[in-house]
């Protein structure tokens, strides 16, 4: 997956936004205004930061060596990883979807409901 495939992936998620609040290198993808993944445009190889369960995130670590804590982050919750070097496209997306799903359970009730109404519509 290169960057571009990964920001539409992200933004194809309901209610997904983009915007660059930390300057123009990075790009961050929120739901209902929460962070769910972040982007380095200069980097080469490309990394992002996704928010993981802390379990699952020491699991993804041991399994690739492109997964490592989460740079600039809260290591116990996040990882960076190198998106277009190894990580089968299927497991990153997961990883996408983990991310996003986490970050939505975590919203209030009102705007996880006004989210699956979206989700229903758009089918």
């Amino acid at each position: 997956m290169d960057l571009e495939q990964f920001r539409e992936y992200c933004l194809s998620k309901v209610a997904a936004t983009e915007s660059m609040p930390f300057g123009e290198g990075v790009l961050v993808f929120k739901v209902v205004g929460k962070i769910f993944a972040l982007a380095a445009l200069d980097e080469i190889p490309g990394t992002v930061n996704l928010k993981c369960d802390p379990d699952m995130a020491l699991a993804l670590r041991d399994r690739y060596e492109q997964v490592q804590p989460g740079y600039h982050m809260n290591k116990k919750h996040w990882n960076t990883v190198e998106i277009d070097s190894g990580v089968p496209e299927a497991e990153l997306r997961k990883m996408i979807e983990h991310s996003y799903d986490l970050v939505v359970r975590a919203l209030p009730k009102a705007q996880r409901d006004q989210l699956a109404r979206q989700k229903r519509s758009r089918r």
